[in-house]
């Protein structure tokens, strides 16, 4: 059993796109088995005008909606899934102005073993481009599959975090339990992305506070320092550049009084590999450079956790310069950028191995 969970607010023509489109999932319709059959759990976040859906969709999917009478932000998630029916296996978070493009996922699904807590999406905008957020082992909130006991068990996504890096929480409550979050090409959501209520001076202050309590909760004592110095400057980058440093600088005086209230249970060394990117970097780069060795290497297109991938190389005793290095390696752990990076600069080397098959179309076909 599947459940779509859709939180919404004030946003009825995208909730009625986002429904049609699942209706459109041949898998969910007549014939499905215990493991195709789908409902969908709507859960209005204190809408102005009540939010309403039909019964059934298209393709004879259930439709209930949840209405809430305050905004709960991302928690509305934990509400719906805590609305499903009792033998779903797998819960499929969902914006909504963001739908699965095909239905290729739905079987999919049905292949992973126990341990995979999560299966994350390819996750593209209407550009055509990727996503940006998330890693490697870190899902994108608006196309996810979650094991329903897996997500209960981890206590969902933690309602102080409001909107942002709240898929971050949950991925590292996830990984310290023993599971699995993988990613898989075969599973394709469009997100819309509507610009309507997207404040960049709150969205910078939340992203800088948010991902702070994520370093202070789990980085190991050894990384502690570092990565929240990496924090406040990547973001305080990003607000300089979108002219939103008043809403950083709010958040970052709202982690500095909170930081302190954080649970310390930090990650030991080989989950907070897996976490920040840095075992996959490892991996890739690895395997590149036993294939192809190199000394040099520049760093191009820069972003999320390019540290992680610095100090892969650096590990393999390579030096990161500037123009007139051996290779150019691709510098983010972000699955987004990296692909759509990938796609631009085939000569370039994608710091994840995953890359290869996402870009491979023969593997995509089958």
């Amino acid at each position: 059993m599947i459940a779509y969970v859709l939180p919404t607010r004030d946003r009825p023509g995208e909730l009625a796109r986002t429904l049609a489109a699942i209706g459109r999932l041949a898998a969910h319709g007549p014939g499905a088995d215990a493991a195709t059959a789908a409902e969908v759990v709507v859960v209005d976040n204190a809408s102005r005008t009540p939010a309403r859906g039909p019964n059934w969709l298209d393709n004879g999917v259930a439709v209930r909606v949840v209405r809430l009478e305050h905004n709960e932000g991302a928690a509305a998630r934990n509400i719906g899934v805590r609305g499903t029916r009792a033998d779903t296996e797998w819960v499929v978070m969902l914006d909504d102005d963001s739908a699965p493009l095909d239905d290729r996922f739905v079987r999919a699904l049905d292949e992973y073993p126990a341990d995979v807590a999560a299966v994350t999406a390819d996750i593209f905008l209407p550009d055509g481009s990727r996503e940006r957020g998330g890693l490697p082992e870190v899902p994108i909130g608006c196309g996810v599959a979650l094991r329903r006991w897996a997500f209960a068990a981890a206590g969902g996504y933690d309602a102080a975090f409001g909107y942002y890096a709240e898929e971050y929480d949950l991925a590292a409550k996830l990984i310290r339990a023993g599971r699995r979050v993988v990613f898989d090409p075969r599973f394709r959501v469009v997100h819309r992305k509507v610009p309507g209520g997207r404040d960049m001076g709150v969205i910078l202050g939340r992203l800088v506070r948010n991902n702070g309590w994520v370093v202070q909760r789990y980085a190991p004592d050894a990384e502690l320092g570092e990565r929240l110095e990496e924090n406040e400057r990547r973001y305080g980058a990003i607000a300089r550049k979108e002219g939103a440093v008043e809403g950083y600088e709010r958040g970052l005086a709202e982690l500095r009084a909170t930081i302190g209230a954080q649970q310390r249970t930090p990650m030991g060394e080989s989950e907070w590999a897996r976490f920040t990117g840095l075992a996959a970097a490892r991996e890739a780069l690895g395997a590149a450079h036993g294939e192809r060795p190199f000394a040099s290497a520049e760093l191009i297109e820069r972003g999320k956790n390019d540290w992680a991938v610095e100090l892969a190389l650096r590990e393999l005793g390579v030096e990161v310069v500037g123009s007139g290095a051996d290779v150019r390696v691709i510098g983010t752990m972000s699955p987004g950028p990296m692909l759509d990076a990938a796609e631009r600069m085939p000569d370039a080397i994608a710091p994840w191995a995953m890359c290869r098959q996402v870009l491979d179309p023969a593997r995509l076909a089958a």
